[in-house]
């Protein structure tokens, strides 16, 4: 099968690439950062001008950056409407049979994600008819994304759309919450910071996990939108007690109340995916294996 995919130096896209390698799948893997196997390419670019036939596409190119890119460079973030935009308009102007769009758990309505009792993301929150208010403009281009996907399928292509959660990995960059405790522990750091009060909400799901559900959806032929997470609501105080007492101390904890922080609670539910893949990397093993990498 003979692969495009887009932001493959990324966080998810090189894990993505790696799996699709294995397979032995022929993929064109193209970013702005190249690397031996990886082609530099603006995939702006890319989506205008070329018109090469592709069995499958999958894109990842995307400026997200971790909460205070979202929050602090909204016009930065809102590249991803062009991304996305070019992406489709590739894929009808040269026919391509399946792709995969990742849309986002930011695309969800901030109303459904408030403090309180815990309201579990379920995939028909959305109604692209009549959408709530999605989380910045990272959740306006997902969101809008998604209302442009039966446009690109009236015209033959095969979507599968996907909402992961709050992924995260060992190999993560450090504006990311996951990755950022983690450093925090291996410093032994004393008090230990914590962005908000710690009691807002996470469903972290392992990279791993999210590459095997992604390429299952394709294998399966299940089409989204499909949420891709455990459903495990882990407060940013539990996850710092989890970390740090897998580093073997116990810091005081220091709430800074007034950085970004986000929604309160975002966790979903995943019995969709669960029809199509068991993720297997729970919480605890992803911090064991972040902390030895």
């Amino acid at each position: 099968m003979r692969v495009l995919l887009t932001g493959a130096s990324g966080f998810v896209g090189r894990h993505l690439h790696r799996a699709l390698r294995d397979w032995g799948d022929d993929v064109l893997a193209i970013d702005l950062n190249p690397t031996p196997i990886v082609y530099s390419g603006d995939v702006l670019d890319f989506f205008r001008t070329d018109d090469q036939r592709f069995d499958l596409a999958i894109h990842c190119a995307a400026v997200v950056g971790g909460r205070a890119s979202i929050d602090g460079s909204p016009l930065g973030v809102a590249t991803n409407l062009a991304l996305d935009s070019w992406y489709f308009r590739w894929l009808v102007r040269t026919g391509t049979p399946r792709a995969v769009y990742f849309s986002s758990s930011a695309a969800y309505p901030v109303a459904l994600q408030q403090p309180g009792e815990i309201h579990r993301l379920v995939e028909t929150d959305i109604d692209l008819d009549r959408p709530g208010r999605p989380d910045a403009t990272y959740g306006l281009a997902k969101l809008t994304g998604e209302q442009l996907v039966p446009v690109v399928e009236a015209h033959g292509t095969r979507m599968h759309v996907l909402r992961p959660f709050s992924g995260y990995g060992e190999d993560q960059d450090t504006c990311y919450p996951f990755p950022a405790f983690i450093r925090r522990a291996r410093e032994r750091q004393d008090p230990f910071e914590i962005w908000g009060d710690g009691s807002s909400t996470r469903d972290w799901i392992h990279v791993d996990d999210l590459v095997a559900a992604t390429l299952a959806a394709v294998d399966q032929d299940a089409v989204g939108p499909i949420n891709v997470g455990w459903g495990r609501a882990t407060s940013f105080d539990e996850l710092a007690g989890l970390v740090t007492t897998a580093a073997g101390y116990q810091p005081e904890l220091k709430h800074l109340t007034t950085a970004p922080q986000g929604v309160h609670h975002r966790v979903c539910d995943p019995k969709r995916m669960l029809d199509v893949y068991q993720p297997r990397v729970e919480l605890e093993e992803g911090i064991r294996r972040a902390l030895a990498a």
